[in-house]
């Protein structure tokens, strides 16, 4: 699903972004609620950030990328944590792209996600190259997702990959 989003940029630069597990639902100006491997899973665009819900019996996992005044939390590159009986992993790298990269890179991006019914963009009036785009899928028993946040005036392209899982039992 591509939407035009009704707002301005509130994150102003990549390195704005920060990291945080576990917040309340913030408002969303798009949601995309999933049902994927028996979870149900809310991709929500908060301006340039994102916000992830995800719930199933053994309870909730919340995930946020976004400009959040007070934080103290920068984006990781790497994180894995054990949320009762889940495993969770994230993942985040900035690209650098040229002017022409850059287009390119967002076109492609936005053509992969519009029409995936997993996937959730939000372009930002004034420039086609202001996006925030979600896919989410599940994979050998995990919900997986993927985030891309666009920055054209600096050129960057922030990414994260996100999954969440089942902890396996050691093996004796």
């Amino acid at each position: 699903m591509l939407t035009t989003l009704k707002t301005s940029y509130t994150d102003t630069r990549a390195a704005d972004l920060a990291w945080a597990l576990g917040r309340e639902p913030l408002p969303a100006l798009a949601v995309l609620d999933l049902e994927l491997g028996g979870s149900s899973l809310q991709l929500r665009l908060l301006g340039a950030s994102h916000q992830v819900i995800l719930e199933e019996e053994g309870g909730t996992c919340s995930e946020t990328v976004a400009c959040m005044p007070g934080s103290s939390t920068p984006l990781p590159l790497g994180v894995a944590k054990r949320l009762g009986e889940w495993e969770y992993e994230f993942a985040a790298r900035v690209e650098t792209l040229s002017r022409g990269q850059f287009a390119g890179r967002a076109q492609e991006l936005l053509a992969l996600v519009a029409d995936h019914p997993n996937g959730l963009a939000g372009t930002f009036p004034g420039s086609p190259h202001a996006f925030t785009a979600m896919l989410a899928q599940w994979h050998e028993g995990q919900v997986r997702w993927r985030t891309w946040h666009a920055y054209p005036q600096e050129g960057c392209l922030v990414v994260t990959r996100s999954r969440v899982g089942v902890r396996m039992p050691a093996v004796a």
